[in-house]
């Protein structure tokens, strides 16, 4: 059995310490560890998208990703957008197109939003469904999520963010 390994990262903008066993995955150690349970475990394939986090500001099911190889760099987790004006524009229209019902998915789906904001700032309906892909939603459907999130984008145009 191989030792534990010790690795460094910035989670959230904090400088973080953690000793990680073999095969930990960087989902396992941000909910079981780290107690940052907005990350959501939905199914563990990588096929759900309710696990997204960012890595070095890529999207990535923390589901497939070893905790090992966040070593060194720097992770967003939903509970890390806290205070982000593009994250809390998608979590106002979200709610406001009343596209959120279990909530299950909404923190992947903010995670992704967010990321598309970032790169895109006034993102069609086509951009925000290409963003969402891959984060399963069970309940709404996609088009209210669509919406909204092309709506933050608007709004966050109209305040000059």
């Amino acid at each position: 059995m191989s030792p534990n390994t010790e690795i460094a990262f910035t989670l959230n903008g904090v400088r973080q310490r953690a000793t990680v066993a073999p095969g930990t995955s960087a989902l396992g150690l941000l909910r079981e560890d780290l107690g940052l349970t907005g990350t959501k475990y939905g199914c563990g394939e990588g096929e759900c998208g309710a696990c997204t986090i960012a890595v070095d500001g890529r999207s990535v099911n923390a589901c497939l990703m070893f905790a090992v190889d966040l070593d060194g760099r720097t992770v967003t987790t939903i509970e890390g957008l806290g205070g982000d004006r593009r994250a809390q524009a998608v979590r106002h229209a979200l709610v406001e197109y009343g596209a959120v019902q279990c909530g299950f998915c909404t923190p992947g789906m903010v995670m992704q939003a967010t990321q598309l904001l970032a790169r895109s700032p006034r993102p069609d309906a086509a951009a925000a469904k290409t963003a969402i892909e891959g984060n399963l939603c069970r309940c709404t459907g996609y088009q209210k999520i669509v919406e909204a999130i092309v709506a933050a984008g608007e709004r966050l145009a109209k305040e000059g963010v």
